[in-house]
């Protein structure tokens, strides 16, 4: 930094220099290492002024990766056009491929539903431990039950005198 920047920093306060603008809007600065008009160094910052800057309209991926590891100090530079229309096209062919591989998967399981491979997922819970004397048996809820269509409703046992 020159001499002159120096001495406004010191007069006027931080002097920020912009880094880059990403796909969305947003702009990058970094305030560089300064004295503070004290002689107190302060170590260089990172910052970001969103396009849209209200807070409640804030969403996950309003900050693209690549620059939010700039911000945070995980990498020394900040990314560069080719660098982010690269990880852009790659993420889109992971997300291809895994919709394909999803794909293939659920044919996979139909042809072995058909074939008999494979047992259908049943829709049963059983209640209890297989070793315990009660699994299996019915037993007299007094909570009422139901399920789908049908309703069952609760029974009521007396205490057995004491």
């Amino acid at each position: 930094m020159s001499r002159f920047a120096g001495v406004l920093r010191r007069t006027f306060g931080i002097i920020r220099e912009h880094v880059g603008t990403d796909h969305l809007g947003n702009k990058y600065y970094v305030i560089p290492e300064q004295k503070t008009w004290t002689g107190r160094m302060v170590r260089a910052k990172r910052l970001v002024v969103a396009a849209n800057p209200t807070e409640y309209e804030y969403m996950e991926g309003n900050i693209p990766l690549e620059w939010d590891a700039w911000i945070r100090g995980r990498r020394k530079e900040p990314p560069s056009i080719e660098e982010l229309m690269k990880n852009k096209l790659y993420r889109e062919q992971i997300k291809l491929k895994a919709r394909e591989v999803e794909e293939r998967d659920l044919v996979l399981q139909a042809k072995e539903y058909e074939e008999g491979l494979v047992a259908a997922p049943s829709q049963t819970m059983a209640k209890g431990h297989a070793a315990s004397t009660g699994f299996g048996k019915e037993q007299i809820s007094e909570e009422p039950t139901s399920t789908a269509n049908t309703f069952q409703p609760g029974s009521w046992m007396p205490n057995p005198k004491k």
